[in-house]
């Protein structure tokens, strides 16, 4: 169960504007990998943001739900995006931290602590953890997951108009049994990735 109880022992420390950040689409054989970004106000109302936890144990609905209070009691809330191409040209893990320093950087407000779902920051403007499995810890965590997610799977609903027989409306570019059975049947496309196993062998 998530809680603000970081993000309070860091206010008591003399932090004020505390972040979150998380990734969204890193294990997807199909599709960009997106970043959440968002911080609450020192004094936002824990009981608006009971329900928020890790997104992937919401439903849709849920998350969307979440999303607009998420939305109405931040300071801000922002995505960032990286590419396919530069998931296949840079690797997930770099990539992935792309996405990260972009949502920050849309960011008009910027944080003086940063709270990260594991991973790593190589370069960072302000103090940070990386929490292992931050995502049920942190409900600033929680909350940037939440919109990363929600926003993402619009992306592939969208996707799915344009590349038909995939179901990304469905499975929004995961490995799902169906989804492997048209990458063989059909071959894979543009927005597979090229670096992600079935795919690579797929396109030697």
């Amino acid at each position: 169960m998530t809680s603000l109880e970081i993000e309070r022992k860091l206010i008591l420390q003399g932090y004020r504007l505390i972040g979150g950040v998380d990734e969204v689409g890193r294990g997807c054989l199909a599709g960009p990998v997106a970043a959440g970004f968002v911080i609450f106000p020192p004094d936002v109302d824990d009981l608006l943001l009971s329900s928020v936890t890790d997104s992937k144990k919401l439903t849709a609905r849920k998350r969307e739900h979440l999303l607009k209070t998420i939305k109405s009691e931040s300071l801000c809330a922002e995505v960032g995006w990286a590419s396919v191409a530069e998931i296949d040209d840079l690797g997930i893990v770099v990539a992935t931290k792309l996405a990260m320093t972009r949502a920050m950087e849309k960011s008009l407000i910027q944080p003086d602590y940063l709270l990260v779902d594991a991973v790593k920051l190589d370069e960072c403007p302000v103090p940070y953890e990386a929490i292992v499995k931050g995502d049920v810890i942190s409900r600033t965590i929680a909350a940037a997951s939440i919109i990363a997610k929600v926003t993402r799977d619009f992306h592939m609903s969208n996707l799915d108009m344009k590349y038909s027989g995939y179901a990304f409306e469905k499975n929004k570019g995961y490995g799902t049994r169906d989804h492997m059975i048209a990458i063989k049947s059909k071959g894979p496309t543009d927005i597979h990735r090229a670096s992600f196993e079935p795919v690579a062998s797929m396109k030697r």
